[in-house]
Parts: C-alpha cells; sequence; structure tokens
C-alpha cells in the first residue's frame, strides 16, 4: 500500500509531503491544478522517464520519495500477517537490497539538470531495469492513454489467469516447460547440418589433442615461475642462505651459540633461585627454533645446485603454456577446465546418433506430461473466460455501455511454436498453449474486434475499471494483501448516472484494495474514503501546488460544491453536495 510520497522541485510542486491511506482516495481540482503531476510523480520513482525539463525553474535538482507498506486487507502489518512475506521479498533478496523483511520499502529517485538521474531502493543504488521489475509488485497505474497492460496479449492472459486461479496449474506448466526446453536445446544442437558437425569436431579433436599433449598438471605455471625466479638470481639466492645460515650456526658466536650460552647461565641460576626456572622455557624453545630454522637452510644450500640447462627448461616449457593460455585460459587450471569440456562436447558429437535416439525418448516423455498439464489449464482457462465475458458485460452494462459485448478470443499456440525441425513435436510455452485477445463491440451493429482497434480512451478507462472489479470481486485478494491501483482520468468522456456507477465500482474495488483516483466528477468524488484537494497558487511572481486533506465533512462539501457549480457555491449547492456525501457513504 502506498503510504507517503514526497515530492521537491519537481513541475509546479516545491515541497510537498502527502500520506495516503487504505480504500479510496481521490484527488480533485480544477482542470490544470497539478493533480496529474502527482501521478506522474509516482510513475517517475517507480521507473518511468526522468526528464530534466521537469526540474522546477531555480533548482538543480527534482526528488520524489514514495513508502509503501505491507498492509494485508484486515488492515494489520506484516508482523500480524503470519507466514505472509511482503511482495518486495523475493525481489530485494534477488538483488541484494536490505530490508527484505521490513514491513517498509522505500524509493527515491532524482533527476538532475545535467540529465542525470539515479534511482535508491532502501537508500541503495538499483538500475532503471530493476526498478521497472519491481514496480508491478507495488502499484498499476491505468492512465488515460496508457493502458499497455490492457492492450498486450501476454497481460490480458495474466488477468485471465487471476480470474481463474490458476496458479497452481501455471507452475506445473512452467516448470514442465523449462525441463522441456533444457533437451529441446540439446535436441536442436545435435541437428545442426553435418558439415556444421564435422567442423565442430575436428576443433574439439585439435584442441583436446593439443592440450593432452602438453601434459598439464595444477599449478604448474605458478610453480616454474616461482622456479625460475630462484635461478635467475642464484648467486644472491645462495649468498643470502649461506649469510643466514652461517649468522645462525657457523660463525663464532652464532645466535646458536649464545643462546647455548645463556641457557648454561639460566640452568645455573636455577640451582640456586627455584624462581628463575620457569624464565628458562623461552630461552629453550627459541633455541629449538633457531635449531629448525638452521636446519632447514642447510638442507636448502645443499640443494642448491646449478643446472645449466634447467633454466632454459623451465623458458621453453613457460613459452609453451603462455601460448596455450591466450588460446584456452589464464592460468594451467582454466586450461585443464577447458579441456574437460572440450572432451565431454567431443564424445556427444562423436556419438551423436546414440544420443539423439536418447534424446527423443527423453523429449517425448518430457513432452507428454507437459501436454496434458497445459491442456487442463487451457479448459480451465476456456470455461472461466466464459464466466468473465459474462460479469464483465454486467459492469460495463452499468458503466454506460450497456450495448457493448465482451468475449475472450482463444489461439491454440501448440503447433505454431514449435522449434524443432526433426524429431518429436514440441509445442506450447512456459505459459501453455493458450493465446488470448480480449475482443469488443462497444455499440450494437459493430463486430467484435481487438480492443486497441475499437475502443477509445474513455471506454479502455472503463474496461479496465471493469476488468478490475469483477478479478477484484470474484479472485479476491489472493495473497492477503493491499493492492494500490491508481486510475487517472477514468472519468474521461462520462458523466450523470455512468459516472455514479464508476464510484461506485471504486468504492467496491476500495474494499480490498488502496484506490487512487484522480477525478473531475463529483458523482465520483463523494465516494471517497479520503479527500485531497488539489490546488494551484502563485506567490512572487512564481507557481506553487499544493495538496491538503479534507478531514471534515464541511471542507469535502465545500469542495464537491465548487465542482458542482464553479466558483459560485451557494446555500442549495452545498445542500446537494452534503447530500451526494451522505449517500456516498451508505453505498
Amino acid at each position: 500500500m502506498l503510504q507517503e510520497i514526497h515530492i521537491q522541485n519537481y513541475a509546479v510542486i516545491e515541497n510537498l509531503t502527502v500520506e495516503f491511506h487504505p480504500g479510496l482516495n481521490v484527488l480533485t481540482g480544477e482542470t490544470g491544478s497539478g493533480k496529474s503531476v502527482l501521478v506522474d510523480a509516482l510513475d517517475l520513482a517507480l521507473g518511468g522517464r526522468a526528464s530534466p525539463d521537469a526540474i522546477r525553474t531555480g533548482a538543480d535538482r527534482a526528488t520524489v520519495t514514495v513508502v509503501f507498506c505491507a498492509e494485508t486487507v484486515s488492515g494489520s502489518a506484516r508482523k500480524d500477517a503470519v507466514g505472509v512475506m511482503p511482495p518486495w521479498f523475493d525481489w530485494l533478496k534477488r538483488h541484494g537490497v536490505g530490508g527484505e523483511t521490513g514491513s517498509e520499502i522505500m524509493l527515491r529517485r532524482e533527476i538532475h539538470t545535467g540529465g542525470r538521474s539515479r534511482l535508491l531502493v532502501n537508500d541503495e543504488p538499483v538500475t532503471l531495469a530493476a526498478a521497472k521489475e519491481l514496480a508491478p509488485l507495488l502499484v498499476e497505474v491505468h492512465g488515460q492513454g496508457e493502458h499497455a497492460s490492457l492492450l498486450l496479449r501476454e497481460a490480458q492472459l495474466d488477468l485471465l489467469d487471476v480470474f481463474a486461479r490458476t496458479g497452481e496449474s501455471l507452475a506445473s506448466v512452467r516448470a514442465l516447460f523449462a525441463q522441456r526446453q533444457e533437451l529441446e536445446r540439446e535436441w536442436i544442437e545435435l541437428n545442426q547440418s553435418e558439415q556444421e558437425r564435422l567442423r565442430a569436431l575436428d576443433l574439439l579433436r585439435f584442441q583436446v589433442d593439443e592440450l593432452n599433449s602438453a601434459h598439464l598438471a595444477p599449478g604448474e605455471d605458478e610453480r616454474l615461475e616461482s622456479e625460475r625466479a630462484v635461478l635467475r638470481n642464484i648467486e644472491k639466492v645462495r649468498l643470502a642462505a649461506a649469510s643466514a645460515y652461517a649468522s645462525l650456526y657457523e660463525d663464532e658466536g652464532s645466535a646458536l651459540e649464545r643462546l647455548a650460552a645463556t641457557d648454561r647461565a639460566l640452568d645455573e641460576l636455577g640451582r640456586y633461585d627455584s624462581a628463575l626456572v620457569s624464565h628458562r622455557e623461552p630461552a629453550i624453545a627459541a633455541r629449538a627454533a633457531l635449531d629448525d630454522l638452521a636446519r632447514a637452510l642447510g638442507d636448502y644450500l645443499s640443494r642448491l645446485e646449478v643446472d645449466p640447462g634447467r633454466l632454459d627448461e623451465i623458458e621453453e616449457r613457460l613459452a609453451l603454456l603462455d601460448r596455450l593460455k591466450r588460446k584456452y585460459g589464464g592460468t594451467v587450471n582454466e586450461m585443464l577446465a577447458f579441456a574437460a569440456r572440450s572432451r565431454e562436447d567431443l564424445a556427444r558429437l562423436e556419438h551423436a546418433d546414440e544420443r539423439r535416439e536418447g534424446l527423443g525418448r527423453e523429449l517425448a516423455s518430457a513432452s507428454e506430461p507437459y501436454r496434458k498439464v497445459a491442456a487442463a489449464l487451457s479448459r480451465d482457462r476456456r470455461s472461466a473466460s466464459l464466466r468473465l465475458a459474462v460479469e464483465v458485460r454486467k459492469e460495463l452494462s452499468h458503466l454506460g455501455m450497456e450495448k457493448a459485448r465482451f468475449e475472450v478470443a482463444f489461439e491454440d499456440v501448440s503447433a505454431a511454436s514449435s522449434t524443432a525441425s526433426v524429431g518429436p513435436e514440441v509445442t506450447g510455452g512456459p505459459k501453455g498453449i493458450d493465446r488470448i485477445t480480449f475482443l469488443v463491440s462497444p455499440n450494437p451493429g459493430e463486430e467484435l474486434r481487438p480492443i486497441d482497434r475499437v475502443a477509445s480512451g474513455g471506454e479502455i478507462s472503463r474496461l479496465m475499471l471493469a476488468l478490475k472489479t469483477v478479478i477484484a470481486t470474484s479472485a479476491g485478494n489472493a495473497n492477503g494483501r493491499v493492492r494500490t491501483l491508481v486510475f487517472d482520468e477514468v472519468d474521461a468522456g462520462i458523466g450523470g448516472r455512468v459516472a455514479d456507477s464508476v464510484g461506485e465500482r471504486l468504492k467496491r474495488l476500495a474494499r480490498d484494495n488502496q484506490v487512487l483516483c484522480v477525478t473531475h466528477l463529483p458523482q465520483i468524488a463523494c465516494f471517497a474514503d479520503h479527500h485531497y484537494s488539489v490546488e494551484k497558487t502563485e506567490c512572487g511572481g512564481r507557481t506553487f501546488a499544493s495538496v491538503q486533506y479534507l478531514a471534515t465533512e464541511r471542507q469535502r462539501a465545500a469542495e464537491l460544491a465548487r465542482m458542482l457549480s464553479g466558483r459560485r457555491v451557494t446555500e442549495a449547492v452545498l445542500e446537494h453536495a452534503s447530500t451526494m456525501l451522505k449517500q456516498g457513504s451508505r453505498r
């Protein structure tokens, strides 16, 4: 649920904070007062198009911050909704953003005059693509001319699935399709042209032979480079090792000789003062450690022999490894991994006929359960589409489209979606075997056609409202969370009785959802649970937009009266407005 929006230096808004509530939130005001700017600002925070032209004159940047809370339908926060995670939980976890178990999420969008913009979620920067993926989890915006979610066939199918409650069947179809798709990819690779297969075999054989003949050993390059460094500086190494060995063991007054004398002296002292006995242990330990070091240096010096040909061998071997690295990987370990993959690919191509036969059986075996589940899903959708059409037509009749017809057309895409040219037929997709189209005929005598070809903006608005009302009423709120639905200019092209019906439908939709509606019509505004008045004023040669929450019935009646009669508000108009409010609250 949208809890708060804070806007700074955006369009005609200098500094504005608005808190929203569950139920039906209505924004009204004169034409051009800035009502739709709030919706635009919300869209911006959710990853919409950012333009420096929207920055208020004189400011160097514009900022929009929105806060959503995981409100449940019953009104309790997440801590009271046992087992119900916030809708953004998976998104935050997937993108590594903190706060996934919290009951609130905050998005902030900044636009700078230079054209740069950034988007933050819970104060952590995210990409625009990630934000657009998050947006549908938080809010649905339905603006005049912005009904893409209703015009796209994929989205229409999603709406039908919500109405039909096909969640479990759809999940099964997706899982079976993913399993089958993996086999299909391998099938396509195996069925490439024989010429391409032979070329691939030649290349793989050459690569495998070259790497096998090199007799690579894990970590070999690192060991050889270390040995080369020693051989290139053999005299310096020998001198340093000999000097260290002598100072520890051979020289007169060496470290071990002095420690031995110290040990004898401490032993003598211990005979007379037992308190000093414990102090002898560090000296004994130091002498043992230095003795081990001296032995190691002696062994190292004994093995430090110069082999005139060894350095040449190392240089030659490292040159070979460098040449192979340029082709197969940056380290010997990476080359070994490449060799292992190449051997697997080679074996697969050399036994392509045998694998093709086995893969065909696997693909046929994987396709059959997919077909059954997808066919069952299709039957459920077709049955639900008939109920959906009846309910939508009922709603449209209340919204001034009494003669409108609405149907859902189905197309079986199973045959068209096959991508394998030979072998078992592979059909359908991750959402099954259906492609649907919402068809509408707004007026008698007109044939049913896709929505985008026959419906006006106002008709699409009402159709969207009808669909949302039907789905919300019939399917309910599946996850128990309050969804936020925004309707901008839903009253376009309507009035009178139809406007009253639109308001009633919005009220019904707001029972289990948070609805934000921008409207010019008092017949809609009177149904509001929460009413906001947007006003534009001029001060000091600058224009400012402000939003006032109308908390009392008197304030709301005054705003409705203004909407009814303009600037001249009489007692009769105020009384009529009060009557509308009372009627709206009872429905």
